[in-house]
């Protein structure tokens, strides 16, 4: 049995469903406290406070950079853009997902 198809000319369904919690990966260099700088940042994103526990890290084979995959309850698509517009102006971010 086939899912039943949107009427012609309707907007696709989206494809996250708010409110969810979102993963955002932040990659910068392997430097004291960048840890708690992304974690810092993200609780003035939010408005609220963001736990270590909602932090993963995964530093780099030679050392250089770490990768934080830091989870949050987004509530719109309009939070997660701005998040990721916000992430684009910090200088010690070199890549985000």
């Amino acid at each position: 049995m086939s899912e039943p198809k949107a009427p012609e000319g309707s907007p696709p369904p989206p494809l996250i469903e708010y409110p969810t919690v979102y993963a955002f990966k932040v990659m910068g260099k392997q430097e004291h406290g960048f840890s708690e700088y992304v974690r810092l940042l993200f609780t003035r994103f939010m408005g609220t406070e963001v736990s270590r526990d909602s932090i993963a890290v995964q530093p780099s084979s030679k050392g250089t950079y770490v990768s934080l995959t830091v989870s949050v309850y987004l509530l719109s698509e309009e939070q997660r853009r701005s998040i990721y517009l916000k992430l684009h102006e910090e200088k010690r971010i070199l890549y985000y997902l």
